[in-house]
Order: C-alpha cells, then sequence, then structure tokens
C-alpha cells in the first residue's frame, strides 16, 4: 500500500486520486455531491429538533419526555376516550335493549354487527376463523347446525358461560371414552362407527356390522344423541344424521371419537368482556348465517 501523500493524476478521468492504493487500484477523490450534503445536514438539524419536541432520549427507568409532551400512549388514550364518548349512546342502547328486540333497530343491528366483528377478531376468531367458518374441533358458526342452540338466548348464554369452562352455568356434556374406560371393546366400535356414519348417509366396507353398531348404539349412544341420532341440544349431543361433523367424518376419525371421547372447552366471556360487548358477540355470530 502506497503512502497517503503520494497522489497522482488519473489520466482516464483527469481527477487527482487520494494517495490510496490497493492492489494497481486507486481511489479518486471526487467530492460528495452537494445535493447529498445539504441532504445529510438536513437530517441532522431534523434529529436534534426531533429530540427536543418527542421523547427519544431513553434514561433508566423512562425517557425524556419533550417540549411538546407527546407520547403514543396518551395518545392511544385520548383516541379510545374520543372513541367511547362517539358510540357512547349506542353501548348503552346495547345494555338496555333486549336482544329480541335489536333486530328490529336496523341503526342499532348495525352498530352491534360491526362492534361485534370487532370483539369477534380479538376473542374468537383463533378458533373459529375470521369468518366464522371454524376448523377441525372448533365448531362452524356459519351453517344453520348447532350443539349448543343457535338462538339469540342460547348463543348469548354459550358466549358468557362458555362450554365446559368454570363457572357453575356453563354448558356440559362430555362424550365418554367408550374403547379406553372399557365400556365395550374395538370391535364394538368399530361396528358402532360404521352404523354412525351410515347415518349421514356415508357409506362403509362390505363386511361392516350394522346390526351390531345398531345394538352398540342403541344402549350406549342413544340416551344421548336420541334413538334416530338426531342429537339433544340440552345435552351437547350433536346430531348424526346430517354430513356435518366436528371431528372429521372418515371412519378412522369416527372410531377415534368412540374409543377416546371427546370434550372440547371454550372460555367464558362474561368475566373478560362487559355485557354491551358479549350482547354485540351474539348479534354478530347470530347474524353470521346459521343463527336460528
Amino acid at each position: 500500500m502506497a503512502a497517503p501523500d503520494n497522489k497522482h493524476i488519473d489520466e482516464a478521468t483527469g481527477v487527482s486520486t487520494t494517495g490510496h492504493e490497493w492492489d494497481d487500484i486507486r481511489e479518486l477523490n471526487n467530492p460528495l455531491p452537494r445535493w447529498w450534503l445539504w441532504l445529510f445536514y438536513v437530517t441532522i438539524v431534523w434529529s436534534l429538533i426531533y429530540v427536543l419536541l418527542y421523547p427519544a432520549i431513553p434514561l433508566i427507568n423512562s425517557a425524556t419526555g419533550g417540549v411538546l409532551g407527546w407520547n403514543s400512549r396518551s395518545a392511544v388514550v385520548s383516541d379510545l376516550a374520543r372513541l367511547d364518548a362517539s358510540r357512547g349512546e349506542r353501548i348503552a342502547a346495547l345494555r338496555t335493549t333486549a336482544l329480541e328486540d335489536i333486530p328490529a333497530d336496523p341503526e342499532l343491528l348495525a352498530f352491534a354487527q360491526a362492534f361485534g366483528r370487532a370483539a369477534f377478531g380479538d376473542n374468537c376468531a383463533a378458533c373459529h376463523g375470521a369468518g366464522g367458518g371454524g376448523t377441525v374441533g372448533f365448531p362452524n358458526l356459519v351453517d344453520d347446525d348447532w350443539i349448543w342452540g343457535g338462538t339469540l338466548e342460547e348463543i348469548h348464554h354459550t358466549v358468557t358461560h362458555g362450554i365446559r369452562s368454570t363457572p357453575m352455568d356453563t354448558r356440559f356434556g362430555d362424550m365418554p371414552a367408550f374403547v379406553r374406560d372399557g365400556w365395550f371393546g374395538r370391535a364394538e366400535a368399530i361396528a358402532v362407527a360404521d352404523y354412525v356414519r351410515s347415518l349421514s348417509g356415508l357409506s362403509g366396507p362390505e363386511n361392516a356390522d350394522l346390526a351390531l353398531g345398531a345394538q352398540v348404539f342403541a344402549e350406549n349412544c342413544a340416551s344421548c344423541h336420541g334413538e334416530t341420532g338426531q342429537g339433544t341440544r340440552a345435552l351437547g349431543a350433536p346430531d348424526l344424521t346430517n354430513n356435518i361433523w366436528l371431528y372429521g367424518s372418515s371412519r378412522e376419525a369416527v372410531i377415534e371419537t368412540i374409543s377416546n371421547g371427546r370434550g372440547g372447552m371454550m372460555p367464558h366471556f362474561g368475566e373478560r368482556l362487559d355485557p354491551a360487548t358479549i350482547t354485540a358477540l351474539t348479534v354478530y355470530v347470530h347474524t353470521l348465517g346459521g343463527g336460528e
């Protein structure tokens, strides 16, 4: 490497070099563009002004407040306060209006749907999907099949108290693990699985013992699902005659359900959300497409 003071003029450009050389490559001494320098100086000045006006310099337990006294947290609190003030009357109306009367008020219904959609995204979409379409183990809220009932009152009760949750008024309806707990053996589980699938028009293997399946169903399953398999909402026992399956309709999935039971849990929102939000959630879910 040559000494820094060993400069020369580049023959191709006529520009002097800085005197630095690496592997016969010399650095031209071109100055930075004037516009770039001015822009750089402006950013320095702007940063100094920003430090003075806004929170910028971190301290041990806080930061400098800035001359304007503004911060994002106070801005959010202020925005939420304005939002609450702007919709205060309609939220109060949700608290005082009977559930069955809300659909008759188009303005209040539209507000409840919008409010409920936001609450659904924050509290329910993680399990039921953004549009309420559900997935394996989490019910579809868009169709017209309801395990616990799809009226406004029934949905409100479910949202408030949950399913197999902690409050006294929560809904219970556990399905036994028939094979695991020794009610009957795997052969009977296979037979009743083939029979249950046949109730909704699904075909099984040619050697399916539907007679045995019907007998096992009558002795062990009909008390909850009904003699014809159409379900009992008071017990949370699904209708087995339609083609809607919460845990899948394959032969293997039905055998698994019968063998080891099912008992999904839905949180209770009565202690987490205020009454107006629960009402809005109820109305929104009811109007997704499957409300009764």
